[in-house]
């Protein structure tokens, strides 16, 4: 620590290293402050709350005798969507400047301070999701095929998040059980490449949501004063993250059968609790504001900024309303899909003030 010799009583001005001033500041000890049995409650608070805003989108779908109002599964899925974005901006990018920019303790020293590494590695985030998405594209086109133009059937995801087939110049059928077959046969392979295109999309999303989860959950656990601001504020974070990522999951044409969706959900709705309960275990020895933890939260901050960029501008925002060519006509419709978006990133925005 650079400020271990510093002493704050006697200080030139002109002759000061900044970095011993701003490391001095922001040096503290463990700032637990008891409310143990608060802290435990938000264990399980928060694995049930946002639990069941993970799992509502996808159930209010995967379930037939649920009657779910369409509006109000578009509200759940642009929703999360405005508030994964926030998240990338207000939740994951700025606090990665505190902990490891240029103007703090880790930022003004050694090799952190040849550079501004958030930016850096959240370009790099970016660039290596790019490229993943770029390479599983390819594989999945490779392995599966590419669209045709030749008046078969080509695989769409509708905007309300219905799979189903869309028509191109299709030509009158022979009644000839072998041809049908090729063209069921072709829309099987469609579905599955949508379906191996949107979970590794969705694969990525929550791995970087999950990363923010286990650094807050950690916080919650040992964080003093302001526990009290803390713990609210982010039963609503959790809540609104896991509807985004159900409403999410909810478009992906996953097979009726299949558990992955429920794993899934309960994936994210445990990661926070579990880093809660860690959190309480070293409660008396964990020090947040050390160089250690700033630096091991700022690069994991960043990394999920990157990630969450990337995934809300293009796998979200982008796909649904720039280039969906089965995206809903209905003026009414889009407009309550981006107030919903803008609701989400607003609410969510707002909340980076306490968390």
């Amino acid at each position: 620590m650079v400020a271990s010799s510093f002493d704050p009583s006697h200080v030139d001005l002109d002759t000061v290293d900044p970095a011993e001033v701003i490391c001095y500041l922001n040096a503290s000890e463990n700032d637990y402050n008891g409310h143990l049995g608060a802290r435990i409650s938000s264990i399980f608070v928060i694995l049930i709350i946002s639990t069941a805003a993970t799992l509502f989108p996808v159930v209010a779908k995967r379930v037939r005798f649920i009657r779910i109002p369409l509006y109000v599964y578009l509200f759940a899925r642009y929703f999360g969507t405005g508030v994964i974005i926030a998240t990338a901006f207000i939740h994951l990018l700025d606090p990665a400047y505190s902990e490891i920019g240029p103007d703090t303790c880790v930022g003004m020293t050694g090799h952190w301070a040849d550079y501004s590494w958030p930016p850096a590695i959240v370009l790099a985030s970016i660039t290596v999701i790019f490229l993943m998405d770029f390479a599983a594209e390819l594989y999945v086109e490779a392995k599966y095929g590419v669209l045709k133009e030749d008046g078969t059937s080509v695989f769409v995801q509708h905007s309300n998040g219905e799979a189903g087939t869309q028509q191109q110049r299709q030509p009158a059928l022979p009644e000839n059980p072998k041809f049908a077959w090729q063209v069921n046969e072709e829309d099987s392979m469609m579905t599955e490449r949508s379906f191996r295109q949107q979970i590794a999309a969705f694969l990525i999303l929550e791995f970087g949501i999950i990363f923010h989860s286990v650094i807050i959950g950690l916080n919650l656990g040992v964080v003093g004063d302001e526990f009290a601001t803390l713990y609210p504020v982010l039963v609503f974070h959790q809540s609104f993250e896991g509807l985004g990522i159900g409403a999410r999951m909810s478009a992906i044409p996953f097979k009726r059968s299949s558990w992955l969706p429920w794993i899934l959900c309960l994936a994210y709705g445990l990661t926070t609790p579990i880093a809660i309960a860690i959190g309480l275990g070293v409660r008396t020895t964990y020090n947040p504001n050390s160089n250690t933890a700033n630096i091991v939260a700022g690069v994991l901050d960043s990394i999920s900024a990157g990630i969450l960029i990337y995934s809300g501008l293009v796998e979200l925002l982008a796909r649904d309303f720039l280039f969906d060519p089965c995206r809903t006509k209905d003026r009414r419709r889009l407009a309550f899909m981006v107030l919903s978006m803008l609701l989400g990133a607003g609410i969510m925005a707002l909340l980076g003030k306490w968390a």
